[in-house]
């Protein structure tokens, strides 16, 4: 608290970067429309100079334009002072931007580093190296029970595979003896039936008219399978 001639003044707080960038960004726009006001003055300066003969007159003219000529440069370095300004503002922010994302950072780091630590306090690695150990013994009785399940009790276990190899030896010599001939196995080829109609020999079907004997033919007609013709009963009216 200040005393300024007995009043009581509160301290103001310092204004932060981006009030301070705020400002000189708006001062930097003013500057700007007074060299714009200057360019245009300066431009109708140029248009008068060249309608204006020498002599007294254009300089008149000429002098005018040096001055607001130098006005527009002291707008222009004041320009340029206050882009510095700003320049500097934003490299500041950009740095406390940077310091906040840090502590952000960090302060989420701890709160997992503790959490995980939390989080350990119940798993232990001995308690899984353990369970790792009773699986393993569990998947071998199970493998133990399933072969015992799956034996066999019609084969015997005293089984000479010498003497299997030797029967399996001899069936394929069996079977390339039986393919030698038609380049088919015995038991594939088909049965060989005998043949009923040439055993029988019977003789075909008449197709046609059979012959007629010579004294038949001209004492009795014939009908169209060739058998007699019945004679037809005449009707009386």
């Amino acid at each position: 608290m200040k005393r300024v001639f007995g009043i009581k003044k509160d301290k103001e707080p310092p204004p932060t970067i981006n009030d301070a960038s705020d400002r000189i960004n708006k001062r930097g726009d003013t500057v700007d429309e007074k060299i714009k006001k200057l360019d245009a003055e300066l431009a109708r300066y140029k248009e008068q100079i060249k309608k204006t003969r020498p002599g007294p007159a254009q300089e008149a003219v000429k002098a005018r334009a040096m001055r607001v000529l130098k006005q527009k440069r002291m707008y222009e370095g004041q320009r340029d002072m206050l882009y510095n300004q700003t320049f500097n503002l934003d490299q500041v922010s950009f740095a406390a931007e940077g310091i906040k994302d840090a502590q952000q950072t960090m302060s989420a780091l701890k709160s997992a580093n503790k959490e995980l630590k939390g989080m350990m306090k119940t798993v232990k690695i001995q308690d899984i190296d353990n369970l790792q150990d009773e699986m393993m013994d569990l998947m071998d009785v199970s493998n133990e029970i399933q072969e015992s399940l799956g034996r066999s009790y019609n084969v015997p276990d005293d089984i000479d595979e010498d003497e299997l190899m030797g029967e399996l030896d001899a069936l394929e010599a069996d079977m390339g003896m039986e393919t030698e001939g038609d380049g088919v196995p015995a038991y594939l080829q088909p049965d060989n039936e005998p043949d009923l109609e040439a055993e029988l020999s019977l003789p075909s079907a008449p197709t046609g008219h059979g012959a007629v004997p010579a004294g038949r033919a001209n004492n009795q007609a014939e009908d169209e399978l060739g058998l007699p013709a019945v004679p037809r009963a005449s009707l009386r009216g």
